[in-house]
């Protein structure tokens, strides 16, 4: 029995990886006669998996989606990361944290000892970067509206709420084609097309209530930059093109590499020697990159280019108002 047993959790396993299993290959993966393997899935077959026979001239197996949920198997890296992702999920602000814990709870009641253990290891706890906002918690079916209309190209509308608090009355209905879902740092967004001002825009998804009927269907366009990811992170850096920062300069800065290395961001640092280091980095202007590299408390020397010189020369002559008064 536990031989069968053991056989029938592999050839499960195998079926879960990929769509179309021919019979021969599935004999061979379990050193088992073909016989055999059509003996088994009538028996996976019998615990509720739905299991269909392809046609062919090696004809062989497809595991499709059934009405409950049978029993599932995962192997040890599978279970590793579905618990990692479940501990995460209370950072994704989708509003499942409670599910998500009942989830993991429940995974690691039916895990063997082994797993357990190591399981039972994997604690940790997720720190924001510093500027992040709080994030927000949406309910599990906003999202499933936002994205069953993004994958049906269907015209979504919606009233979209002021981002001041103090405003009660919501604006205009918007009407949108829904192209992407994404989230960062806590908060989810949708990016869309704008049909009343024929641009793409991101729209917090916390502040959309969607109005019913949905609009009609409609033809996806190409999104600036090939993909929503890059589209919203230059939006994010304040670029309305490329996924860079507007603003790029380069420094020397009198600190050793292995100091400016934990505070670089997404710049790039180059090592000059003991006491000094080449910093190239971005911002969404000269004066908030001009205002950032001082946060190395040390001397810097601009290499290029000469608007970030300027940057320096504005914010010192600000600088110097403020502390002297003379606002």
């Amino acid at each position: 029995m536990a031989t069968t047993t053991s056989r029938l959790l592999n050839l499960l396993s195998l079926l879960q990886t990929r769509r179309d299993w021919p019979g021969t290959v599935l004999a061979e993966r379990l050193d088992i006669s073909h016989r055999t393997v059509r003996r088994d899935i009538d028996r996976l077959r019998e615990m509720g998996y739905r299991i269909q026979t392809t046609m062919g001239p090696d004809g062989g197996y497809r595991l499709d989606a059934g009405t409950e949920l049978p029993p599932l198997v995962f192997d040890d890296e599978q279970v590793i990361a579905l618990t990692v992702a479940l501990q995460a999920a209370t950072m994704t602000g989708a509003g499942i944290e409670e599910a998500a814990l009942r989830a993991l709870t429940t995974v690691r009641q039916v895990l063997p000892a082994r797993l357990r253990h190591q399981v039972a290891q994997l604690a940790f706890e997720a720190v924001p970067r510093p500027g992040d906002g709080p994030a927000t918690s949406l309910s599990p079916r906003l999202l499933l509206t936002l994205s069953s209309a993004v994958r049906a190209c269907q015209v979504l509308r919606f009233d979209y709420a002021s981002h001041r608090p103090a405003v009660q009355e919501p604006g205009p209905t918007r009407r949108v084609e829904p192209h992407h879902l994404v989230t960062s740092h806590g908060r989810w967004y949708l990016v869309a097309w704008d049909l009343d001002h024929d641009d793409w825009r991101i729209f917090r998804a916390d502040r959309i209530s969607p109005r019913t009927p949905a609009g009609p269907r409609f033809v996806p366009r190409g999104i600036p930059g090939g993909s929503a990811r890059d589209f919203v992170s230059a939006r994010f850096k304040g670029s309305g093109q490329a996924n860079a920062w507007p603003c790029v300069g380069t420094v020397v800065l009198q600190q050793p590499a292995a100091t400016v290395l934990p505070f670089a961001d997404d710049g790039t640092v180059e090592d000059l020697g003991p006491h000094q280091c080449r910093y190239t980095a971005g911002s969404w202007s000269w004066i908030a990159l001009a205002a950032s590299l001082n946060r190395f408390d040390t001397a810097i020397t601009v290499i290029d280019p000469p608007q970030l010189t300027e940057a320096f020369a504005r914010l010192a002559a600000r600088n110097t108002a403020t502390a002297t008064g003379q606002l």
